[in-house]
């Protein structure tokens, strides 16, 4: 059995809820690695849905067993409150069914302060964040002044520790135009919400080793995608993590030989939110299509997507950076009706043509799509569950997929409903 790493192939919202749900009832472990609670996953169980943040997939489902891991910035008032919607949906989430690293870097009030003030801001760059106070928080974690997860068991050691923290953030606000922070205030704030948090605390790369050892199937959870990955994405207008496979093992604790099978999930097309290049957007009438077609609305912040035809040039770097396996196919069905469907299969910069997206900034924004046109298809794909009932184009478009990005598609999802999945190989029987 191979444990499965899920990332997204893109910038994020390709469709990872659905494909981590369908997966995680073939998993016994869920873990998330990075991110925060700006991590939207929307899934559809029994006709029920649910919005996730900050918890894994796998608390929707009884007999698994979720992981928060220590690549992960932990908001423990969002997670008290997404834990609560949760339970008024009938999702009991108790220490049996979550655990939580102790070495993760929290995420407090003052993080998203920092984060809105700069955003806010009328110079500088725009990035797009979420505001949740994700790159604040991972800026304390490497600045080695982070409190973490484990503090809040030590009442008596949290008065240093914040004092330490705001060593840094009051003269930051000062030059900022802001007020100070009262150390007693973000004490209230962190023993308020202790109690409900330790109860869940763990080490979690011990219990990881165990469970692998036990032969469990692990699944792990990414978020966001491999284009706003800190190093490999858009720079600057990426997350403030590594979105990419290999960070799996570093943020969760269990060694790279452990990861067995890296499932990329691709949208059939491509979307993005908030500024930087996307060289295939679709500023038109095919943009609005796709946008609608395929509710391209944030989970998270609800923010419209921009929309754009797929990128095979972005998918095969991708697919390189992650060491993919196979390929998620998601959204299929939203190109059903076109005449014709481009792909881009190389950039035009300064007169040449290039089969990579440059990693400087101002060379992202000039490059130019090359595109090849596919015959498009009028019949349906919306709930297929076999080859034989896709038209052939489709079939086509897939298949030219494939050979450009160097990946074979592994499932090819025809709708939100979980059951709508073709699949090809099972990547936990890799």
């Amino acid at each position: 059995m191979a444990n499965v790493v899920v990332i997204g192939s893109q910038w994020g919202d390709e469709g990872k809820g659905k494909i981590v749900d369908w997966l995680s009832e073939r998993a016994d472990v869920v873990v998330r690695f990075q991110g925060g609670h700006n991590a939207g996953h929307t899934l559809v169980v029994e006709g029920v849905s649910y919005k996730l943040s900050l918890m894994p997939s796998g608390v929707v489902r009884q007999g698994k067993l979720s992981v928060i891991g220590n690549g992960v910035v932990f908001d423990p008032h969002a997670f008290v409150a997404e834990k609560k919607r949760l339970g008024e949906q009938g999702v009991a989430i108790t220490p049996q069914t979550l655990r939580i690293a102790d070495n993760a870097a929290l995420i407090l009030s003052l993080h998203r302060e920092l984060d809105a003030i700069r955003e806010g801001a009328s110079t500088g760059t725009k990035i797009g964040t979420t505001g949740r106070g994700i790159g604040p928080a991972y800026e304390d974690k490497v600045g080695r002044r982070a409190i973490r997860v484990m503090d809040l068991a030590d009442a008596d050691g949290l008065p240093e520790r914040i004092e330490r923290l705001l060593a840094h953030h009051n003269p930051l606000r000062r030059g900022l135009g802001q007020p100070e922070i009262d150390a007693g205030a973000i004490l209230d704030e962190l023993t308020s919400v202790a109690g409900e948090v330790t109860p869940y605390v763990d080490r979690v790369w011990k219990l990881l080793d165990e469970r692998r050892r036990a032969g469990d199937r692990i699944l792990f959870e990414g978020a966001q995608g491999t284009m706003l990955d800190i190093d490999h994405g858009t720079y600057p207008f990426v997350t403030s993590s590594n979105t990419v496979a290999g960070q799996a093992a570093a943020g969760s604790g269990l060694g790279p030989q452990s990861i067995g099978f890296v499932l990329g999930i691709t949208k059939a097309y491509t979307t993005r939110v908030g500024g930087g290049p996307f060289p295939t957007e679709q500023e038109n009438e095919i943009g609005t299509f796709l946008g609608e077609r395929g509710h391209e609305f944030g989970t998270v912040t609800g923010r419209k997507r921009r929309c754009g035809w797929f990128d095979a040039v972005l998918v095969r770097q991708a697919v390189a950076v992650n060491g993919v396996h196979g390929l998620a196919l998601t959204k299929l069905d939203v190109l059903d009706g076109l005449d014709e469907i481009k792909i881009c299969v190389g950039y035009r910069l300064n007169g040449e043509v290039i089969d990579s997206l440059p990693a400087n900034g101002k060379a992202q924004l000039e490059v130019e799509p090359v595109y090849e046109t596919l015959e498009g298809w009028k019949a349906t794909t919306a709930g297929a569950r076999r080859w034989s009932e896709l038209p052939a184009q489709a079939v086509k478009y897939v298949r030219h997929i494939e050979e450009l990005v160097g990946a074979p598609v592994t499932l090819l999802s025809t709708s939100p409903e979980r059951d709508d999945t073709i699949l090809v190989r099972d990547p936990f029987q890799d």
